[in-house]
C-alpha cells in the first residue's frame, strides 16, 4: 500500500509511525493493498480556507476526508487484474489536534492517530450524519485505534525482545 504523508505544517510529527497507522488501517479494513493515500498536515490558516470552501463552516478543523475513486475502493484484494486505487486526501491539522488532545488529557500522537483513523474511515464511506451511522463508524473507529495500539506494544516487545537477546550475545561473545 503506498501511502504518502506531507508535513507542510511547523509541528513536527512522526511520519513513519503515521504511515505505518495507514497501512495498518488499510489492511485491517481490507483494502485493496494497492491503493494509494495521501495524507497532507497543514497549517491553522489553510485548514480554516480548506474549511470554509468545502464545509462551509467558519475556523479551523481537525480533520477532513476527500475521497477520489469512491467506487474503486470497495475492490477486492483477489480481484483479477486489480489496479491502483487512489482513496483519497486525509488532510490534518496538527495545531488543533495538540489543542483537542490537550482538553482530551491524551498525547499529540493519540489525538492523531484517532482523526487520521477517523479521516480514512470517511473516505471508505464511513459517516456519522445520523446516530445510527456514527455509532457503527466510531465502534469502528475504536476497534481499529484498539487493535493498533495492541499491534504497536507487541511489536514494541518484539524490538525490545529481539535488542535483549542481542545484548545478551554480544555480552556473552565478550566473555569468550
Amino acid at each position: 500500500m503506498s501511502v504518502d504523508i506531507a508535513n507542510e505544517s511547523d509541528i513536527p510529527i512522526d511520519e513513519v509511525s503515521l504511515a505505518g497507522l495507514c497501512r495498518f488501517l488499510l489492511c485491517e479494513l481490507d483494502v485493496n493493498p494497492l491503493a494509494e493515500l495521501s495524507v497532507l498536515l497543514i497549517d491553522v490558516d489553510y485548514m480554516a480556507s480548506l474549511n470554509e470552501k468545502w464545509m462551509d463552516s467558519t475556523g479551523p478543523t481537525d480533520v477532513l476526508a476527500f475521497p477520489m475513486d469512491e467506487l474503486d475502493t470497495a475492490r477486492r484484494p483477489d480481484e483479477s487484474d486489480p489496479s491502483p486505487s487512489l482513496l483519497g486526501d486525509v488532510v490534518l491539522c496538527p495545531a488543533v489536534a495538540i489543542k483537542q488532545a490537550s482538553a482530551a488529557g491524551h498525547s499529540f500522537d493519540a489525538e492523531l492517530h484517532l482523526l487520521t483513523t477517523h479521516g480514512v474511515l470517511h473516505l471508505l464511506g464511513y459517516d456519522h450524519g445520523d446516530t445510527d451511522e456514527e455509532r457503527e463508524m466510531f465502534a469502528v473507529q475504536r476497534r481499529l485505534l484498539d487493535a493498533w495500539r495492541k499491534h504497536r506494544s507487541e511489536n514494541a516487545g518484539n524490538a525490545e525482545n529481539a535488542e535483549n537477546a542481542e545484548n545478551a550475545e554480544n555480552a556473552e561473545n565478550a566473555g569468550s
